[in-house]
């Protein structure tokens, strides 16, 4: 089968495509061909051993989103049967509950090959069936950034309606919070560096927006948007530089969800600012399965769509990074597994 694998060593310059035996499943085990992938900032990362031994050994198969359809089945399964469409979450081991170590530690794309191959193999534990109404490509984008943006709003941050909630630019988790905070009845302000993009984001929903390129000071401009209260919650996506304006205009009491460090990793914000407010500084990292099949049943319920902005062939994986990079897109970035 067709991979594209991290071979002989670390770096981008070792990814390539290739070739692996097809896997058969054993017991409790379903054999997937893979029909689409979706790229997330983590996956050019991997390569360059940027997560360290949570990375894995070599040779990988990265990129941690994808979908594909149940091929053959192995004694004893019953979750699911050939011709199902179905995703495999982004960690395999966490089903439900609180994360632990184990459960942390057994992510696709890295310690675990990921959807880059023609053909995936794992436990009927560690995927989930997708809505009919989704397309391959659609389904492709959800295990990573709509699990994120459903964990920060709704598991961890119980956003309710009325509550007013500051997203940051216009990425996958951006996009897929932008929906999900409208179901939950929030009133939703969201910044972005592209005037083009904001009318895009209106047309989503978003109540208010800012250009933080012309408004650099855009936790001082939001003031008037939340009648001086301050955000309920606020999913934060560019760390070093966003963190200090972050903490300036959330309310007291309220929850900061701390998913990317896209501007920087150094934690150079006033905590004065969390202890005084009693703010919440919560880490998100994905979510459970549970998770996952509860943004399903909400996605079909209100027809949500996943915003794709460009799709690539398998082959132009290096291609999709380096766009993905460059911070051009308006939602999520997909890979065509269809052979050519």
């Amino acid at each position: 089968m067709r991979v594209f694998q991290i071979e002989g060593e670390w770096g981008l310059e070792h990814l390539k495509l290739s070739t692996r035996p097809t896997p058969k499943p054993a017991a409790g085990q379903v054999l997937v061909k893979m029909k689409a992938s979706s790229v997330n900032f983590r996956d050019p990362i991997v390569p360059e051993r940027g997560y360290g031994a949570a990375t894995g050994t070599l040779p990988l198969i990265p990129v941690s989103d994808g979908m594909g359809e149940v091929v053959e089945i192995g004694t004893g399964v019953t979750r699911f049967k050939v011709g199902d469409r179905v995703c495999p979450t982004y960690f395999q081991k966490w089903i439900s509950g609180e994360p632990n170590q184990e459960r942390l530690t057994h992510s696709l794309g890295g310690p675990i090959d990921g959807t880059m191959a023609e053909y995936m193999c794992l436990s009927e534990e560690g995927f989930v069936k997708i809505p009919a109404y989704l397309s391959d490509l659609e389904a492709a984008t959800l295990p990573c950034a709509a699990v994120t943006a459903w964990s920060a709003l709704v598991t961890c941050g119980q956003v309710k309606p009325g509550d007013r909630v500051l997203l940051q630019g216009s990425g996958g988790v951006s996009l897929f919070a932008l929906q999900f905070a409208k179901i939950l009845g929030a009133q939703v302000t969201v910044i972005s560096s592209s005037d083009a993009k904001i009318e895009r984001l209106k047309l989503m929903g978003a109540d208010h927006t800012l250009n933080y390129l012309t408004t650099p000071e855009w936790a001082k401009a939001s003031r008037e948007l939340t009648d001086g209260n301050g955000y309920d919650h606020i999913v934060e996506l560019g760390g070093e530089k966003t963190l200090p304006q972050s903490l300036r205009c959330i309310r007291p009491g309220g929850t900061l969800s701390m998913i990317g460090i896209l501007s920087g990793i150094a934690m150079s914000a006033s905590l004065g600012l969390i202890i005084t407010r009693q703010v919440r500084l919560q880490g998100i990292t994905v979510g459970n399965r549970d998770a996952f099949e509860a943004l399903l049943r909400a996605m079909t319920q209100h027809q949500i769509r996943p915003v794709i902005d460009r799709v690539f062939d398998f082959a132009e994986l290096k291609d999709a990074f380096t766009y993905l990079k460059s911070g051009a897109q308006f939602g999520k970035i997909c890979i065509s597994h269809e052979q050519k």
